[in-house]
Protein backbone atom coordinates (compact mmCIF):
# COMPACT_ATOMS: atom_id res chain seq x y z
CA UNK A 1 0.00 0.00 0.00
CA UNK A 2 1.14 3.24 -0.81
CA UNK A 3 1.80 5.77 1.95
CA UNK A 4 1.34 8.66 -0.41
CA UNK A 5 -0.68 9.89 -3.72
CA UNK A 6 1.29 10.55 -7.12
CA UNK A 7 2.43 13.93 -8.13
CA UNK A 8 2.80 15.06 -11.62
CA UNK A 9 6.17 15.99 -12.20
CA UNK A 10 8.71 16.71 -15.36
CA UNK A 11 11.92 15.45 -15.97
CA UNK A 12 12.74 19.60 -16.44
CA UNK A 13 11.48 20.43 -12.64
CA UNK A 14 13.27 17.24 -10.97
CA UNK A 15 16.46 18.83 -12.28
CA UNK A 16 15.51 22.10 -11.37
CA UNK A 17 14.54 20.87 -7.61
CA UNK A 18 17.97 18.81 -7.94
CA UNK A 19 19.74 22.06 -8.32
CA UNK A 20 18.24 23.72 -5.48
CA UNK A 21 19.11 21.13 -3.20
CA UNK A 22 22.85 21.45 -3.87
CA UNK A 23 23.01 18.58 -5.59
CA UNK A 24 25.66 17.32 -7.76
CA UNK A 25 24.28 14.27 -9.20
CA UNK A 26 21.21 12.27 -10.09
CA UNK A 27 20.44 8.97 -9.45
CA UNK A 28 17.44 6.69 -10.44
CA UNK A 29 16.33 4.07 -8.15
CA UNK A 30 13.79 2.45 -6.11
CA UNK A 31 12.07 0.52 -6.93
CA UNK A 32 14.34 -1.32 -9.73
CA UNK A 33 15.11 1.59 -12.45
CA UNK A 34 16.03 -0.91 -15.33
CA UNK A 35 11.88 -0.55 -15.56
CA UNK A 36 11.78 2.76 -16.08
CA UNK A 37 15.15 3.77 -18.10
CA UNK A 38 13.04 5.73 -20.43
CA UNK A 39 12.10 8.25 -17.58
CA UNK A 40 15.71 7.83 -16.32
CA UNK A 41 16.88 9.14 -19.67
CA UNK A 42 14.44 11.47 -20.06
CA UNK A 43 15.70 13.18 -16.58
CA UNK A 44 19.42 12.19 -17.19
CA UNK A 45 19.43 14.48 -20.46
CA UNK A 46 18.38 17.50 -18.59
CA UNK A 47 20.90 16.59 -15.95
CA UNK A 48 23.52 16.09 -17.84
CA UNK A 49 22.67 19.66 -19.80
CA UNK A 50 22.97 21.30 -16.13
CA UNK A 51 26.49 19.99 -15.51
CA UNK A 52 24.71 17.05 -13.16
CA UNK A 53 26.39 13.77 -12.64
CA UNK A 54 23.98 10.73 -13.50
CA UNK A 55 23.46 7.33 -12.16
CA UNK A 56 21.88 4.28 -11.70
CA UNK A 57 21.51 2.39 -8.29
CA UNK A 58 20.16 -1.65 -9.63
CA UNK A 59 19.79 -5.26 -9.20
CA UNK A 60 21.81 -5.46 -12.86
CA UNK A 61 19.55 -7.57 -14.66
CA UNK A 62 19.66 -5.69 -17.68
CA UNK A 63 19.90 -6.33 -21.30
CA UNK A 64 22.42 -5.52 -23.89
CA UNK A 65 19.52 -3.19 -25.68
CA UNK A 66 18.49 -1.40 -22.34
CA UNK A 67 22.50 -0.98 -21.24
CA UNK A 68 23.09 0.22 -24.64
CA UNK A 69 20.05 2.59 -24.32
CA UNK A 70 21.48 4.23 -21.17
CA UNK A 71 25.04 4.27 -21.88
CA UNK A 72 25.39 7.59 -23.73
CA UNK A 73 23.31 9.22 -20.45
CA UNK A 74 24.78 7.21 -17.76
CA UNK A 75 27.88 8.15 -15.76
CA UNK A 76 27.79 5.47 -12.70
CA UNK A 77 25.94 2.03 -12.04
CA UNK A 78 25.98 0.14 -8.97
CA UNK A 79 25.43 -3.70 -9.20
CA UNK A 80 23.72 -5.47 -6.71
CA UNK A 81 25.72 -8.84 -6.71
CA UNK A 82 23.13 -10.85 -4.70
CA UNK A 83 24.64 -14.29 -4.48
CA UNK A 84 27.44 -16.03 -6.81
CA UNK A 85 25.04 -19.27 -6.76
CA UNK A 86 22.80 -19.58 -9.68
CA UNK A 87 20.03 -21.62 -7.02
CA UNK A 88 20.21 -18.64 -5.06
CA UNK A 89 19.29 -16.05 -7.68
CA UNK A 90 16.46 -18.36 -8.83
CA UNK A 91 14.75 -18.45 -5.04
CA UNK A 92 14.77 -14.73 -5.60
CA UNK A 93 13.15 -14.87 -8.92
CA UNK A 94 16.58 -13.97 -11.37
CA UNK A 95 19.31 -15.79 -12.91
CA UNK A 96 23.01 -15.55 -12.00
CA UNK A 97 24.34 -15.06 -15.81
CA UNK A 98 22.62 -12.09 -16.38
CA UNK A 99 23.70 -9.98 -13.53
CA UNK A 100 27.88 -10.87 -14.78
CA UNK A 101 27.40 -10.14 -18.31
CA UNK A 102 26.06 -6.83 -17.11
CA UNK A 103 29.03 -5.79 -14.66
CA UNK A 104 31.17 -6.92 -17.50
CA UNK A 105 29.56 -4.89 -20.66
CA UNK A 106 29.19 -1.86 -18.16
CA UNK A 107 33.33 -2.00 -17.00
CA UNK A 108 33.94 -2.56 -20.78
CA UNK A 109 31.53 0.70 -21.92
CA UNK A 110 33.44 3.03 -19.25
CA UNK A 111 30.71 3.07 -17.02
CA UNK A 112 31.77 3.36 -13.31
CA UNK A 113 30.65 0.59 -11.54
CA UNK A 114 31.08 -0.20 -7.64
CA UNK A 115 29.58 -3.58 -6.39
CA UNK A 116 26.75 -4.10 -3.05
CA UNK A 117 26.64 -7.43 -1.52
CA UNK A 118 24.26 -7.99 1.22
CA UNK A 119 25.98 -10.43 3.24
CA UNK A 120 23.20 -12.62 4.65
CA UNK A 121 24.10 -15.66 7.43
CA UNK A 122 23.28 -18.65 5.58
CA UNK A 123 22.37 -17.47 1.96
CA UNK A 124 25.02 -16.28 0.53
CA UNK A 125 28.17 -16.31 3.45
CA UNK A 126 30.53 -19.06 2.63
CA UNK A 127 33.79 -19.15 2.31
CA UNK A 128 33.70 -21.07 -1.77
CA UNK A 129 30.50 -18.31 -2.44
CA UNK A 130 32.27 -15.10 -1.39
CA UNK A 131 35.35 -16.43 -2.81
CA UNK A 132 33.93 -16.44 -6.41
CA UNK A 133 32.22 -13.97 -6.16
CA UNK A 134 35.26 -11.74 -5.36
CA UNK A 135 37.37 -13.39 -7.70
CA UNK A 136 34.65 -12.36 -10.74
CA UNK A 137 35.36 -9.07 -9.21
CA UNK A 138 38.76 -9.15 -9.87
CA UNK A 139 38.53 -10.61 -12.92
CA UNK A 140 36.82 -7.68 -14.65
CA UNK A 141 38.94 -5.23 -13.19
CA UNK A 142 40.64 -5.55 -9.67
CA UNK A 143 39.83 -1.41 -9.23
CA UNK A 144 35.97 -2.22 -9.42
CA UNK A 145 34.88 -1.18 -5.26
CA UNK A 146 33.34 -3.88 -3.66
CA UNK A 147 30.56 -3.50 -0.70
CA UNK A 148 29.79 -5.83 1.58
CA UNK A 149 26.70 -4.65 3.80
CA UNK A 150 25.32 -5.90 7.06
CA UNK A 151 22.11 -7.98 6.81
CA UNK A 152 19.72 -7.12 9.74
CA UNK A 153 16.51 -8.36 10.21
CA UNK A 154 13.23 -6.89 9.61
CA UNK A 155 9.67 -6.89 8.70
CA UNK A 156 9.88 -10.83 7.42
CA UNK A 157 12.76 -11.64 7.27
CA UNK A 158 13.28 -12.64 10.20
CA UNK A 159 15.39 -15.90 9.93
CA UNK A 160 18.60 -15.00 9.56
CA UNK A 161 21.02 -13.79 12.17
CA UNK A 162 22.39 -10.51 11.74
CA UNK A 163 25.05 -9.73 9.83
CA UNK A 164 28.27 -9.28 12.62
CA UNK A 165 31.46 -7.06 11.98
CA UNK A 166 33.42 -10.56 12.28
CA UNK A 167 31.18 -11.75 9.36
CA UNK A 168 31.78 -8.25 7.44
CA UNK A 169 35.61 -8.61 8.40
CA UNK A 170 35.98 -12.45 7.01
CA UNK A 171 34.16 -11.32 3.79
CA UNK A 172 36.76 -8.43 3.22
CA UNK A 173 39.32 -10.60 3.48
CA UNK A 174 38.44 -12.90 1.00
CA UNK A 175 37.92 -10.37 -1.44
CA UNK A 176 41.63 -8.81 -0.59
CA UNK A 177 42.96 -12.37 -1.11
CA UNK A 178 41.22 -12.61 -4.44
CA UNK A 179 42.67 -9.35 -5.17
CA UNK A 180 40.31 -6.72 -4.76
CA UNK A 181 41.76 -3.49 -4.25
CA UNK A 182 39.10 -1.48 -2.56
CA UNK A 183 36.77 -3.62 -0.53
CA UNK A 184 34.67 -1.44 1.89
CA UNK A 185 32.17 -2.69 5.09
CA UNK A 186 28.90 -1.01 4.72
CA UNK A 187 26.28 -0.51 8.09
CA UNK A 188 28.51 -0.81 11.29
CA UNK A 189 30.60 2.33 11.13
CA UNK A 190 33.12 2.71 13.39
CA UNK A 191 32.96 -1.61 13.83
CA UNK A 192 35.17 -2.37 10.64
CA UNK A 193 38.50 -1.47 11.38
CA UNK A 194 39.76 0.38 8.04
CA UNK A 195 36.84 -0.92 5.85
CA UNK A 196 35.31 2.06 6.51
CA UNK A 197 38.06 3.95 4.37
CA UNK A 198 39.70 4.60 0.83
CA UNK A 199 43.45 3.80 0.76
CA UNK A 200 46.22 3.76 -1.73
CA UNK A 201 46.41 0.54 -3.44
CA UNK A 202 50.46 0.83 -4.58
CA UNK A 203 51.67 2.62 -1.21
CA UNK A 204 48.98 2.25 1.44
CA UNK A 205 48.32 5.99 2.34
CA UNK A 206 45.00 6.89 3.71
CA UNK A 207 43.16 9.17 1.19
CA UNK A 208 39.61 9.15 2.71
CA UNK A 209 38.41 8.72 6.26
CA UNK A 210 34.49 8.09 6.75
CA UNK A 211 32.64 7.18 9.96
CA UNK A 212 29.29 6.00 8.50
CA UNK A 213 28.38 8.62 6.54
CA UNK A 214 30.36 11.42 7.18
CA UNK A 215 33.41 12.31 5.54
CA UNK A 216 36.55 13.05 8.49
CA UNK A 217 39.08 13.97 6.19
CA UNK A 218 39.29 13.97 2.03
CA UNK A 219 43.22 13.72 0.62
CA UNK A 220 42.77 12.42 -2.65
CA UNK A 221 44.53 15.50 -5.22
CA UNK A 222 42.41 17.36 -8.13
CA UNK A 223 43.67 15.48 -10.68
CA UNK A 224 42.73 12.18 -8.98
CA UNK A 225 46.13 10.89 -7.25
CA UNK A 226 47.18 10.11 -4.06
CA UNK A 227 49.60 12.85 -2.76
CA UNK A 228 52.06 10.66 -1.71
CA UNK A 229 52.85 8.60 -4.27
CA UNK A 230 50.84 10.05 -7.19
CA UNK A 231 49.17 7.33 -8.28
CA UNK A 232 46.12 7.62 -9.97
CA UNK A 233 43.19 6.31 -7.87
CA UNK A 234 40.37 4.30 -9.71
CA UNK A 235 36.92 6.83 -9.68
CA UNK A 236 34.87 9.35 -10.98
CA UNK A 237 36.44 12.69 -8.72
CA UNK A 238 35.93 16.18 -8.90
CA UNK A 239 38.50 18.92 -8.92
CA UNK A 240 38.32 19.50 -5.19
CA UNK A 241 36.47 18.59 -2.08
CA UNK A 242 33.43 20.89 -1.42
CA UNK A 243 32.16 19.77 1.92
CA UNK A 244 28.98 17.59 2.56
CA UNK A 245 25.60 18.56 2.94
CA UNK A 246 25.29 16.24 6.31
CA UNK A 247 26.91 13.29 7.43
CA UNK A 248 23.30 11.78 8.00
CA UNK A 249 21.12 10.03 4.85
CA UNK A 250 19.59 13.22 3.45
CA UNK A 251 16.20 14.39 2.99
CA UNK A 252 15.13 17.07 0.95
CA UNK A 253 14.07 20.20 2.95
CA UNK A 254 11.92 21.58 0.31
CA UNK A 255 9.60 19.16 -2.30
CA UNK A 256 6.75 20.97 -3.17
CA UNK A 257 8.20 21.79 -5.84
CA UNK A 258 8.33 19.07 -7.88
CA UNK A 259 4.62 18.96 -8.34
CA UNK A 260 2.98 20.63 -11.70
CA UNK A 261 -0.01 22.12 -11.56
Amino acid sequence: MAVAPPRDATPASLVQDALRQGAKIVVSTYNEPLITAEWAVAIFKEAREQGLVTGFVSNGNGTPRVLEYLRPHIDLYKVDLKSFDDRHYRQLGGRLQPILDTIRWLHGSGVWVEIVTLLVPGFNDSDAELRGLTEFIASVSPDIPWHVTAFHQDYRMTDPENTTPAMLLRAAAIAREAGVRYVYAGNAPGRVGDLEHTSCHECGERLISRYGYLIQEYRVTASGACPRCETAVPGRWGARFEGQQTAFPYLPHDRTRLTVF
